[in-house]
């Protein structure tokens, strides 16, 4: 039937008609957030008691003002040894598919902590990679080779954004991202509740696990053994229910045999073998992972720029929050115990799943990706300036209300600074010059991302230490993480108001 055309008729109204979303694949996709509980489940479970960890093992001596260097140290590792395997990983995810390479960073990340767990004994189970110490810090080295071989195993987060693609289109990224904070802010909420918890458990509770001789012996075993056990059945999980999202993956001996053939006729297969990012055209040029050179494209370092940056500002405040709450008040911090801690932190984790989940695919509907990063990598400025004023206010009245209320300020700052998280996962997507080179893009931006996550809790911790050691250098820190920030802010100034388009 044909449509009457008249003079107030709209011209526009059939291209401004915005897609209807489509519905989400539900069953893979809550396979994919259940799996993605697993790393921040192990990598927050220590922030409660990793100052106390450092205090137990006496590599500061008693000094207090040292505390910070290890755990940053202790933070950093992990991110120093991904940043070395993630891209691998993630190519090689490209070729042989994302399930094999996922069971692999599952079994890793159990592994990991139940060395974690057992460093004074199990030294021979894990990787002797990572920071090398001298003898005097041998306690604290079975520690650091447990990260080590945490991050070396561990390509996962890659590889699920991979997917997460793969099995959404360009109506229902957004709401598919909104949920990814759900599973990262459960992880985040259980992990320092089970860390703060369960920690020295023969000690906090004496009835129960008194007589425990194997739980003094091992005070943080108890809390590790928890998400490591959780992580064993995430791999059962994956193994049985997860379907393979990669069209055309070869197994592992086919891509083996590939990569030898090509290095007998020493590369001359691959230059004919790199597309740019107007050639791919046919169907088949699409779903081709390309060459790690073709992928270094502006675009895709902006993006991958723009995550780390924005990274490098979470890490750092999680580096240096619990370790400002812990410290005495009398040295610049707040003088809470682990439990508490833990309870500030998990608060934090609930709030900002529901934020997000309610609330993300609206704001970007409405004021775009680029313009809700900007305000995401801004809120740190406010954070930064609330710590000094909470040990101003516990200094002159105590714990009092005016604490929590800018303890509250801080929560809000930090659900706000992870709204960037989403957005810059749409970026990072429509960045991939096609869709079989997702893995490798994300893979590029991780290995940014861990670079920076290596250095920045390291970096803020230490100038944590310096500013409480030192009284002149109070705000040295602040200086430090507002600095970090101005830099995210000028970095978020060069992506686009529109996503780039293949």
């Amino acid at each position: 039937m044909a449509h009457t055309v008249h003079e107030e008729t709209p011209l526009l109204h059939a291209q401004q008609q915005k897609r209807q979303r489509t519905p989400l694949p539900w069953r893979q996709f809550t396979i994919i957030l259940f799996l993605q509980l697993a790393e921040p489940l192990t990598s927050q479970l220590i922030s409660p008691f990793a100052p106390q960890l450092i205090r137990d093992i006496g590599v500061t001596n008693g000094d207090e003002t040292k505390v910070g260097v290890y755990v940053g140290l202790l933070h950093s590792l992990f991110f120093a040894t991904q940043a070395l395997t993630v891209l691998h990983w993630s190519r090689v995810s490209d070729h042989i598919g994302r399930k094999p390479v996922l069971l692999t960073g599952l079994f890793g990340l159990s592994l990991s902590m139940y060395c974690f767990g057992l460093s004074k004994t199990f030294v021979g189970l894990v990787l002797r990679s990572g920071i090398l110490f001298g003898s005097h810090l041998y306690p604290f080295k079975t520690y650091m080779n447990s990260r080590s071989l945490n991050g070396a195993l561990n390509g996962n987060v890659g590889v699920m954004k991979s997917m997460m693609v793969e099995i959404t289109d360009e109506t229902n990224l957004a709401q598919a991202y909104a949920f990814m904070p759900l599973a990262w802010s459960s992880g985040g909420t259980l992990g320092p509740l089970i860390g703060g918890f369960l920690s020295r458990p023969a000690d906090r509770f004496p009835n129960v696990f008194g007589n425990v001789e194997f739980l003094r012996e091992y005070p943080y075993f108890l809390a590790c053994a928890v998400p490591a056990t959780f992580t064993a059945i995430a791999w059962i999980v994956t193994f049985l229910f997860l379907k393979e999202t990669l069209p055309n993956s070869v197994s592992l001996r086919q891509l083996i045999r590939s990569k030898i053939r090509r290095w007998r006729f020493h590369g001359k297969d691959n230059q004919s073998e790199l597309p740019t990012e107007t050639s791919v055209t046919s169907e088949d040029d699409e779903n081709k992972p390309l060459p790690l050179r073709a992928l270094l494209i502006p675009r895709v370092l902006i993006a991958a720029g723009n995550y780390a940056a924005l990274s490098t500002i979470e890490i750092a405040f999680r580096g240096v929050q619990p370790l400002f709450y812990a410290t005495p008040i009398e040295l610049g911090g707040l003088g809470l115990d682990p439990p508490q801690i833990g309870n500030i932190l998990a608060v934090y984790g609930v709030l900002n799943g529901l934020f997000q989940i309610f609330f993300f695919a609206n704001l970007h509907d409405r004021f775009g990706s680029k313009a809700i990063f900007t305000v995401a990598v801004s809120s740190g400025i406010p954070f930064i300036l609330t710590c000094p004023l909470i040990n101003a206010l516990a200094r002159a009245h105590g714990l009092n209300w005016a604490v929590w209320c800018m303890i509250g300020v801080q929560i809000i700052c930090s659900m706000l600074l992870n709204l960037g998280y989403a957005c810059i996962f749409i970026y990072i997507a429509a960045a991939s010059p096609n869709r079989g080179s997702l893995g490798a893009t994300n893979g590029i931006a991780q290995m940014l991302v861990s670079i920076m996550r290596s250095i920045g809790p390291a970096s803020a911790t230490s100038m944590f230490s310096l500013s409480i050691k030192t009284p002149a250098h109070a705000w040295f820190v602040y200086y430090f993480l507002l600095l970090i920030v101005f830099i995210a802010i000028g970095t978020s100034l060069l992506l686009p108001r529109k996503l780039w388009k293949n």
